[in-house]
């Protein structure tokens, strides 16, 4: 069947176009300064989320804070090392003992010791996260994969492709990133920044201060620059999106650009995206890295600060040597995490926006719900029969108004009227793309609504205007038409559709390889295999959306050989383009806004000289033209 799966760019489910906005929309990457507007609604939903790795997420906040514990230790063992090392020496210089080098390789194998450890649980409660963080997204993006599946086509005619591959790719990866990496930082900051204090008052309250005047210095400087260079992070953001989407554009319909000999408009749009981008990037990441400088300098003021104090207290033997060196790395480790805990902010802003978003989209609504006791399909002959159908894609607007019509099993009705009248609409419907709003469709007498949706499009046979392969070998596609079909039985399809000959023509047969973009075959060959899938299919009803508007004289007979022997024996709706295709119709339904206005033979609607004699002589006026 010719239109299941996956969709290129504006074509939506079966291969028909919505009523809704279409385009790129919007680009895919969040700005690193877009905010959830409920972050506390938000972290709760996460934290429901995780409810099953919460003890995972305890026992890692544990290794964690005792990792960053023992790091925390060892600059003050090794400082009393230190002092022992430094009064060792100067009794040896006096005469008066020696360095006790047994004391101090205990000390040092103790440390080393703890350092190990550290590693060991900090590689412990990596693997444990990375675990986690994993589970979580793989369950993000199946519970959004489901959901897709049971969303009804409106959110799609309404939301663009981008912006549900958005929250799929994007806005999981921010998630992710978040638990993978920035919880655990998060913790061991806060730990280091909070044992550090501890460590460093437990050594001298003094020095303590001196080393904390620096951070409110420290915290004008961070201010302002994150001020200055959030809104170029922002504009970076933006125009990543502008020149994504701008070459995507012109990749897409590189052909059309070269007919319209577009590309130097194409070029100088790339050049003013690429120069802003350019500026705002340099701009951005310069600012970015002003920041470690800055914190360099001033952490040297403190050292410099700290060493004179420092060299004049144990002059005054209020403290040791080793209390100067321990309180020296102490403050050489306590400047990254506070600039890492001046992050958390913005980090838990951003998943929670990510998150909002994901969590948004798991919270549309969704198609009604199947009946219980559904009908079996299996014995359907294709009488179809609309009963007073009324239908509207929004509740003020009204695309079907009255619409009835009785269809015998093996009738090919054809559907023809001008754009906008309701034709697509009306196969839609008929498919449970859209419930009606009143009326009844009735499949042999049974409401549509009392099959399941799958059982219900199992009947239908679709043959697209637009043509849709993915990419994959021929037989791979004409096989999408009935997975479990042999080799054998996919062939005499292929016959049946008048495709066998070309294809044996191809490179590697059956075995060639569809590109993504299926344009290494032509239009027409394309629609030849779209009709040999759905013969494979073996429907009872189908539905044809013309499809020799764009092909040759030749392979216009062929496509319409073929789709004459698929619609042998079965009922087969048409919606028509060109009037003389469907002459021999059992039955025209001719709509104009919403509404069958006419119905008939052909000889008997041209004998009516109504609206389908206007039609179907403005065709032949402007070919004549």
């Amino acid at each position: 069947m010719s239109g299941q799966g996956r969709n290129k760019p504006g074509i939506t489910g079966m291969g028909m176009r919505g009523p809704g906005l279409r385009g790129p929309g919007r680009h895919m990457m969040m700005g690193s300064g877009e905010k959830a507007r409920d972050f506390k609604g938000t972290m709760r939903q996460i934290l429901v989320y995780l409810g099953s790795y919460i003890p995972a997420i305890t026992l890692i906040i544990f290794i964690a804070c005792a990792s960053t514990v023992f790091t925390i230790l060892g600059p003050k063992i090794l400082g009393r090392a230190t002092t022992k090392l430094f009064k060792g020496a100067m009794a040896q210089i006096t005469g008066t003992g020696s360095i006790d080098f047994n004391f101090i390789g205990r000390i040092i194998i103790f440390v080393f010791g703890l350092y190990l450890l550290s590693t060991v649980l900090s590689y412990i409660q990596g693997w444990i996260m990375s675990g986690v963080s994993v589970k979580v997204t793989y369950r993000f993006r199946k519970d959004i994969a489901e959901k897709i599946n049971r969303m009804p086509l409106k959110y799609f005619d309404g939301t663009s492709q981008g912006e549900v591959l958005s929250r799929i790719t994007n806005d999981v990866d921010t998630v992710n990133r978040t638990l993978s990496q920035s919880l655990t930082q998060i913790v061991t900051s806060f730990v280091t920044v909070l044992g550090i204090l501890v460590m460093m008052f437990s050594i001298n309250w003094i020095m303590t201060l001196v080393a904390l005047a620096v951070i409110p210095l420290s915290a004008i400087f961070v201010r302002l620059i994150v001020k200055k260079s959030q809104k170029y992070f922002k504009e970076q953001q933006e125009y990543i999106g502008h020149v994504n989407g701008h070459v995507e554009e012109m990749y897409g319909g590189h052909l059309v650009m070269k007919s319209f000999n577009g590309e130097e408009r194409s070029i100088e749009r790339f050049n003013t995206y690429n120069s802003t981008l350019y500026t705002v990037g340099w701009k951005s990441l310069f600012l970015s890295r002003m920041m470690m400088p800055l914190m360099t300098i001033l952490g040297n003021v403190s050292y410099v600060a700290i060493s004179i104090l420092g060299g004049w207290l144990a002059v005054k033997k209020a403290i040791t040597i080793g209390d100067i060196q321990a309180f020296i790395q102490y403050v050489r480790n306590f400047t990254r995490p506070i600039a890492q805990l001046a992050n958390i902010s913005n980090i838990l802003q951003q998943t929670a926006a990510a998150a909002e978003r994901v969590f948004e989209f798991l919270a549309e609504d969704e198609q009604s719900p199947e009946i219980d006791n559904s009908v079996n399909p299996a014995d359907i002959h294709g009488g179809v029969v609309f009963r007073n159908i009324r239908f509207g894609y929004s509740p003020d607007k009204t695309v079907i108004n009255n619409f009835s019509a009785s269809v015998l099993p093996g009738q090919k009705i054809a559907i023809v009227g001008p754009t906008g009248a309701g034709k697509t609409t009306i196969v839609k419907l008929l498919m449970r793309y859209y419930d009606v709003t009143e009326g009844t469709i009735l499949i042999d007498n049974l409401d549509s609504r009392d099959f399941t949706r799958k059982d219900l499009r199992s009947q239908f046979g679709m043959v697209l205007q637009d043509t849709w392969l993915f990419s994959g070998t021929i037989m791979e596609n004409i096989r999408y038409g009935r997975l479990s079909a042999t080799d054998d039985e996919v062939l005499n399809a292929a016959r049946t559709a008048n495709a066998h000959h070309f294809i044996q023509t191809l490179p590697g047969g059956y075995g060639m390889i569809i590109n993504e973009e299926a344009s290494n075959i032509s239009h027409g060959q394309k629609q030849l295999l779209t009709i040999a899938r759905a013969i494979l299919a073996d429907p009872g009803i189908l539905i044809l959306d013309e499809a020799t508007s764009s092909v040759d004289t030749l392979t216009e007979i062929h496509i319409q050989q073929a789709m004459d022997n698929l619609m042998k024996g079965r009922t087969s709706f048409v919606i028509a383009h060109r009037l003389s295709t469907i002459r021999d119709a059992d039955l025209i339904l001719v709509m104009n806004e919403g509404d069958i206005v006419e119905q008939g033979t052909h000889r008997q609607l041209l004998m009516a000289g109504g609206f389908y004699e206007e039609l179907y002589n403005s065709q032949f006026d402007s070919r004549a033209k």
